[in-house]
């Protein structure tokens, strides 16, 4: 059995410490906890990467906490438009959702797209037919709805009107979740969710579900799930770059991704931040903001989560069976 491997993000976009209390810090890093539970439980099981990924995502899609699912930003209609993606690192199949209204957990959704073997990318109503034609849950957009998102949508308005958008903070324009992993027989995944970011153009699609940018798996090299200004992300195709980098330069997977967060995005002035998992089993979790959720878990079982600089490891262990 080859080492396994996981890690998840909560998205750059992450607020100042004094923006939330205690107990709601407490909160979010629990949530984290879960979903690495969740992932780790179907890999120490024997499971595959691309279940993993899943079922770690569908923990943050289902947690207030987390710009993604339940949870959601809003566009600048005050409406949710969501994106996923899945892809397949063994095989290179993949699937996505892009500007759904209506689908519970998006991730779920492109995975029956992955499955279903007849689009790479399904959108908007055709999307959330698909996923209600595919028995997976379908709920009122209000569902989607957090009252600190609708509190981040009036100042993003705000700020808009007063001419000052680029003042904002990475937190109220926008997050991710995402999960990458590697399994026991050495496959890798990457999985994406998000809502996009706050006050955004109606139809506006980020790099989440697109293949290359914000998500990207390639066995024998590495998988990558990204979070900040999609548009750049795809423009750069961070995914893509970071195994090319590995693949054609002979880069670690630190330095890979690295490059691409500190020194390819930087002239940008936007927020990034990705976390990444290598064939060998080695993960890393690059950014430029004040902080990102994020997750791993060590080789001997041993559980992180983080939002900003400190790292908290959970007193409850999950080791390999």
């Amino acid at each position: 059995m080859r080492p396994i491997a996981l890690a998840i993000h909560g998205g750059c976009g992450v607020m100042a410490k004094l923006d939330l209390s205690e107990d709601e810090w407490m909160a979010a890093r629990a949530d984290l906890a879960r979903s690495l539970q969740a992932g780790w439980a179907v890999l120490t099981g024997g499971g595959s990467a691309l279940d993993a990924v899943e079922a770690a995502v569908v923990v943050m899609e289902d947690s207030p906490h987390f710009n993604a699912g339940h949870g959601a930003a809003l566009n600048a209609a005050g409406e949710h438009e969501l994106d996923a993606a899945i892809m397949d690192g063994s095989t290179l199949a993949a699937g996505a959702v892009a500007a759904a209204r209506r689908i519970r957990n998006p991730v779920k959704a492109a995975r029956a797209v992955l499955e279903s073997g007849e689009a790479v990318m399904l959108a908007g109503g055709a999307a959330d037919a698909f996923a209600r034609e595919s028995g997976l849950a379908v709920v009122d957009p209000s569902y989607f709805t957090t009252e600190r998102r609708l509190e981040a949508l009036a100042r993003m308005k705000a700020r808009a009107a007063a001419g000052t958008t680029r003042l904002a903070s990475e937190a109220e324009k926008h997050g991710t979740v995402g999960a990458v992993a590697c399994d026991g027989a050495g496959r890798l995944a990457a999985a994406t969710s998000t809502g996009g970011y706050t006050n955004k153009p109606v139809g506006r699609v980020g790099d989440s579900p697109i293949i290359g940018a914000g998500t990207y798996a390639r066995d024998g090299i590495c998988a990558v799930s990204g979070t900040g200004k999609g548009e750049y992300f795809i423009r750069h195709a961070v995914g893509h770059e970071v195994a090319s980098r590995m693949a054609y330069l002979g880069e670690s997977l630190t330095a890979a991704a690295a490059k691409v967060i500190h020194e390819d995005l930087a002239p940008y002035g936007i927020g990034a931040g990705l976390v990444a998992v290598a064939a060998d089993g080695s993960v890393t979790a690059p950014y430029n903001t004040d902080g990102m959720f994020r997750g791993w878990v060590t080789a001997e079982g041993r559980f992180h989560v983080a939002s900003h600089a400190e790292v908290f490891e959970v007193t409850e262990e999950f080791a390999r069976p």
